[in-house]
């Protein structure tokens, strides 16, 4: 009898290049996993995450409490997977969030994952206020809408909070979630629920076949406050609940540094990756440099390349809007476009990409000497932009207008017919 996960697996397999037996084994394993909610409706296009597989790219939209515009928040979640995101999470903080989620779980055929922390603590309460009930609640609330995958901060626990107070951050918590929660202990003197309950939270998403996403509470925000002990901390803890969530059946992916220098990324990404037994790796970046607001999607894409060239398997998209505000939606195409770049970068050095991802080049390199430019254009990332610039300035030959007949392409290339 032929499964629905059969199914999932030979529609995954071959658009990976690997063999359905392969991609078991490495689901089994825990190395790769496929975000997929029981309960989620429509034909999803299945995404697997993880070793051996192509970098994945996930975006973020969501509204603000400063900025409500759900319409506009659900065509960014549209744009951002016309233009190549694998998966998108909606981070909602303003207005209606039932209604955020669930139209967009409904306009997207991708994964969709949130942070269900988010909705627990933005009550009429304060943060610090809310109870271990309105957590789990929160989570089973977006399981039972579909969500495929929920970033929880189940690693930052008391002993990582002593290694924070230990710490000479400049920036302290920069994650949201991960700031929630320290709020919450301190205040509370109390230990982090989804630490404490972590079996109950692991019989929630074994029942929803719901993925979690071990967050990174203790990433660093600035390249000073890079592998420090309270971010490796937390990577010990997550290695623990890594282990635990396989006993149980559950899948798990396990979320990176936002803010590493490029010399210490190879350290931080193979660290992790051991310490948490090889399962996928997510990152926000890295972002190699602090001075560059407004560019931050390209300093980004430079550390996400890198960092998935030594093991990371997800990229999180940085607009250029990062520290600066809600992204617009050109903001999200342009971010999205820029890590579907880096992630190919890292495909063309990863086992099991290498060879695939290079043959795209080769391609490209052929038209090029042929001046061929619909294929030229059939090849790019991002065929639009490719096109309106080249006629916007086109030239009189079929070269390109920097060189037009002085196309050192065209001239050698009829030399060397004779």
């Amino acid at each position: 009898m032929i499964t629905a996960e059969d199914i999932k697996l030979k529609r995954v397999a071959p658009a990976e290049g690997v063999s359905v037996e392969k991609l078991k084994r490495l689901i089994e394993s825990g190395r790769v996993v496929i975000p997929h909610n029981a309960r989620r409706e429509g034909d999803i296009v299945p995404k697997a995450i993880g070793e051996c597989m192509s970098t994945k790219v996930n975006v973020n939209v969501g509204t603000s409490k400063d900025y409500v515009n759900i319409d506009e928040e659900v065509a960014k979640a549209r744009a951002a997977v016309k233009y190549g995101a694998d998966t998108v999470m909606d981070l909602s903080t303003g207005g209606d969030l039932d209604e955020v989620r669930r139209r967009i779980l409904k306009e997207v055929n991708v994964p969709v994952g949130t942070v269900p922390i988010y909705q627990a603590a933005l009550s009429e309460r304060a943060v610090v206020d809310m109870s271990s009930d309105d957590m789990f609640n929160a989570v089973r609330r977006h399981a039972e809408d579909g969500i495929d995958f929920v970033t929880i901060h189940a690693g930052v626990n008391l002993n990582t909070l002593e290694r924070l107070r230990r710490s000479n951050r400049i920036l302290n918590v920069v994650s949201r979630g991960g700031a929630f929660l320290v709020a919450w202990m301190i205040h509370n003197e109390l230990e982090n629920p989804f630490y404490k309950e972590y079996d109950y939270l692991l019989e929630i998403a074994k029942e929803y076949e719901l993925t979690l996403s071990l967050g990174d509470g203790m990433r660093p925000g600035c390249i000073a406050d890079a592998s420090d002990r309270a971010k490796f901390m937390e990577n010990i803890i997550l290695g623990e609940l890594v282990t635990l969530a396989r006993e149980k059946g559950v899948q798990v992916i396990v979320e990176g540094p936002g803010h590493v220098p490029l010399d210490e990324i190879e350290t931080s990404v193979k660290a992790i990756k051991h310490i948490t037994d090889f399962a996928p790796l997510y990152l926000l970046g890295p972002l190699v440099t602090d001075i560059a607001p407004g560019y931050d999607h390209i300093v980004s894409a430079i550390g996400g390349a890198v960092a998935c060239m030594y093991g990371a398997d997800f990229l999180c998209m940085v607009s250029p809007s990062e520290h600066l505000a809600l992204p617009s939606l050109d903001h999200i195409i342009d971010g999205t476009v820029v890590t579907k770049i880096a992630a190919h970068i890292a495909d063309m050095v990863k086992a099991g990409q290498r060879e695939r991802a290079r043959q795209q080049d080769i391609e490209m390199a052929y038209a090029r000497r042929n001046l061929d430019w619909k294929r030229q254009f059939e090849l790019a990332i991002e065929p639009r932009e490719a096109g309106r610039i080249r006629s916007n300035r086109p030239s009189e030959s079929e070269a390109c207008s920097i060189c037009g007949d002085l196309c050192a392409i065209k001239l050698v290339k009829e030399f060397l017919k004779r």
